[in-house]
């Protein structure tokens, strides 16, 4: 289902029941799987790879090289999972062989108007990046994190599972996972109790992961000292876990 005015190199793969809008462009080694629209005078190219049941509406740039100076046109990769919504002008760009040598999106996330994805860059799964919102090179998004419009997160920094980045933040450092970070430059604001109930968190989690927020982000300890009493005083769930071990992670420092 291509529409004439389309145009598709003959080396790129498409199932099937793959929909190509009017004027839109796919290039030589781009992979396209069942069920997937790509809209009309969008551009999909370099070596994309794009899974099943996407939605890619009109107007929107994927696999575009990097913007990146030391990019010299190597062979790098955009890795697209299923279920994936990217609406109008948003743009996703290919990996460079300094990073991973990919960008990689997984499953289910909604990119909402004008966002850019930047060379590098890893987001989970259940991702909302609201309009305007910006990542630069390098950066993390765990699962069903939220970032509000005209949100800008710094490259190499990371945003942790269940985070909401409020509107308008500028993110430096990691948030840790299941807080709510805001501001110029972001510092976090609170537990994002709600994002935690919607998840079907129960009251017990919940308890536990607010003590640990509480020692790590408002306690003023040292960061080890922070989490050497988290792993002393409380219960060690999966949640729990993840948590410190993001936080043992960090190499840009914690948005505290």
């Amino acid at each position: 289902m291509i529409h004439p005015t389309a145009i598709v190199h003959p080396g790129a793969v498409l199932a099937a029941d793959v929909e190509i809008g009017p004027f839109a462009i796919i290039g030589e080694h781009v992979k396209i799987g069942r069920g997937t629209k790509v809209g009309a005078s969008s551009v999909v190219e370099g070596w994309t790879e794009i899974g099943e049941n996407n939605q890619i509406f009109h107007l929107t740039s994927v696999g575009a090289i990097p913007q990146d100076l030391k990019y010299k046109g190597e062979v790098t990769y955009l890795k697209i999972g299923n279920g994936n919504i990217i609406r109008e002008f948003a743009t996703i760009h290919l990996g460079t062989v300094t990073g991973d040598g990919e960008t990689t999106i997984g499953n289910n996330n909604l990119f909402m108007a004008y966002c850019h994805v930047a060379h590098d860059c890893h987001i989970g799964n259940h991702v909302i990046m609201a309009n305007g919102s910006t990542l630069a090179g390098h950066v993390t998004v765990e699962d069903f994190a939220i970032l509000g419009g005209l949100s800008a997160v710094h490259q190499f920094a990371r945003v942790g599972e269940s985070v909401m980045l409020s509107g308008g933040a500028m993110l430096g450092q990691d948030a840790l996972p299941y807080t709510v970070a805001s501001g110029n430059r972001a510092t976090s604001a609170g537990l994002n109790t709600v994002g935690l109930k919607r998840r079907n968190f129960s009251p017990e989690v919940i308890s536990n992961i607010k003590k640990a927020y509480r020692l790590i982000i408002r306690s003023g300890l040292r960061l080890e000292d922070a989490l050497r009493k988290v792993r002393s005083e409380i219960p060690l769930s999966p949640e729990i876990e993840h948590l410190l071990a993001f936080a043992e992670k960090s190499e840009r420092g914690l948005c505290r």
